[in-house]
């Protein structure tokens, strides 16, 4: 499918954190990815991801840290949520609702 910034303005860092992630949207085509920057040092990203189903959260984790690892300290310092969902876990995640309606903050 694709990588979207959802809301608000792309920066260095979201697109540091984007070229990273094209690799993984590549090899899982029925994928989503959503990222923003909520404030100055944070960045939210959601991947769903039907190909999860089944899989434990630390191998959900494990897979999509496969293709960050590779950016610097320094932007993946900026990396404060990472929700990783099927597409049938999106509409019960308490996850899913901080990404989608979270508090703005003032940072």
């Amino acid at each position: 499918m694709s990588i979207t910034v959802s809301r608000g303005e792309t920066d260095a860092i979201i697109e540091r954190m984007t070229v990273a992630l094209e690799p993984y949207r590549r090899e899982h085509p029925n994928s989503q990815i959503e990222l923003y920057r909520q404030h100055s040092v944070s960045v939210r990203l959601m991947v769903i991801d039907p190909g999860f189903a089944g899989q434990t959260l630390f191998d959900r984790n494990e897979e999509v840290w496969a293709y960050l690892n590779d950016l610097s300290e320094a932007d993946l310092s900026h990396l404060s949520t990472l929700v990783l969902l099927t597409p049938e876990e999106v509409e019960k995640s308490r996850s899913n609702l901080e990404f989608e309606d979270s508090i703005p903050s003032e940072l």
